[in-house]
């Protein structure tokens, strides 16, 4: 259905007003003026009052010394009128035909933060985004998502210092090259050891042997020399004895080998192991240190991929004003962008403009919004604020401190200032 506005509006004897009779703008800004504590304010606590239910009721509706009661009256471009009236105010809601009914048919079609814009203003950076996701029904996707992003992201972070802290340990542990890949057996080295000393045990044996037979050969011949006698025998004994060296003499007898060397590894066994335990620790923690660099890889392409997917969610989303987007705050909570700017860094009026947005984005059929105490704002910023709402199709009822030609109407004492009432609306 088409939005509902306020088309007609009458104030008795509510707050500090005394009689006040308006019709707004159906588009843009309908501004009521004043100076301070003259009523301005009492007609939009009525409007809330009569549309937004009984937890609006003003601490004290009834004016000051006035005899008959408070009335409110409104009429809006649906065809209801909601009145107020009576000692207790009670409510009466009329329909087209004549049929009466109540606060729920009003609930169906009013905003509550039109009624209540400071609310939304109050709220936190967060909750503001908070509303806006919700209104474009992604905010539980988006807050899944950027639950998503912030596990993925502290996983990799932790899995980044354990990466850090591996690579470090990897490039300050010692290496050796002087050294062989596998462990020094010292069992081998001992076994080759006696190996050695075995072969030269033999060659001992076979020296000896040669030196007594070397021996027996010079007494064969002191024999021949002493005993020429037995000449025959001492010389067969003689024969037989150089027969026998000269066979002796031809087998060669290899020189002693050293075993100073494995003797040597022996004694370094202790320092090589270590060293080859120390190259296979560094090459451990080298595979330690590139699984964990694999592993921070792979959770900053997820975190990546979550945030793309966050980016394609916000991009695919109809926002209610351009240049409006969903971004993240110091504390990687979703926040309010408006020109790139979050909402601390807005102006009072981009403020406003992104707030009146959001509020009707949330109930499509509500086509005003109360607006109270814009006398911040220069009358140029009020203009250009106002041919927005009209462009929007927008009403809104404001408020503001003065008694400019900015001003649709002044209110003076609870009533309004009868030169002002033939007056046009600037805006």
């Amino acid at each position: 259905m088409d939005s509902v506005k306020i088309t007609a509006l009458e104030l008795e004897n509510v707050k500090r007003v005394r009689a006040v009779a308006l019709s707004p703008s159906p588009n843009g800004l309908t501004v009521i003026g004043g100076r301070n504590a003259q009523g301005k304010t009492s007609v939009l606590d009525g409007i809330v009052y009569a549309l937004g239910g009984e937890k609006y009721r003003p601490t004290n509706l009834q004016h000051e010394g006035a005899l008959a009661d408070a009335r409110i009256e409104l009429r809006l471009s649906n065809g209801l009128v909601v009145e107020r009236k009576g000692k207790n105010a009670a409510l009466k809601v009329t329909d087209p035909t004549g049929k009466k009914s109540g606060q729920k048919v009003i609930d169906d079609f009013v905003e509550e933060l039109a009624l209540d814009l400071p609310k939304f203003l109050a709220m936190t950076d967060d909750d503001k985004a908070v509303v806006l996701l919700n209104t474009l029904g992604i905010g539980e996707q988006l807050a899944k998502l950027d639950a998503e992003e912030r596990a993925a992201y502290e996983k990799r972070h932790a899995y980044g210092i354990v990466a850090d802290q591996k690579l470090k340990f990897w490039r300050e542990m010692p290496e050796h090259h002087d050294c062989p890949e596998q462990l020094v057996s010292a069992s081998e080295l001992i076994a080759k050891s006696q190996e050695i000393l075995s072969r030269n045990g033999e060659r001992s044996r076979a020296r000896a042997r040669l030196s007594d037979t070397q021996r027996e050969r010079d007494s064969a011949a002191a024999e021949v020399e002493r005993l020429e006698k037995l000449l025959a025998d001492a010389s067969e004994r003689y024969a037989a004895a150089a027969s026998k060296l000269e066979l002796a003499m031809a087998e060669p007898i290899q020189a002693d080998e050293s075993t100073a060397e494995i003797q040597r590894q022996i004694d370094e066994l202790e320092t090589t192991n270590a060293k080859v335990r120390a190259n296979a620790d560094k090459a451990k923690a080298k595979e330690d240190s590139d699984a964990c660099q694999d592993e921070y890889q792979r959770l900053t392409d997820a975190v990546e991929a979550i945030r793309g997917q966050r980016r394609a969610l916000l991009s695919g989303a109809q926002m209610p004003l351009d240049e409006l987007t969903i971004g993240k705050n110091a504390k990687d909570r979703p926040c309010l962008l408006y020109r790139g700017q979050a909402w601390d860094c807005m102006s009072g009026m981009e403020q406003y403009r992104v707030a009146v947005s959001i509020v009707r984005r949330l109930k499509p059929a509500c086509g005003f919004v109360l607006l109270d105490g814009l006398e911040a704002f220069d009358v140029a910023e009020l203009a250009k604020f106002a041919s927005w709402l009209e462009a929007q199709g927008l009403q809104a009822i404001a408020t503001r401190v003065s008694d400019g030609a900015e001003c649709s109407v002044v209110i003076e004492d609870g009533v309004l200032k009868e030169e002002q009432e033939t007056k046009g609306n600037l805006f």
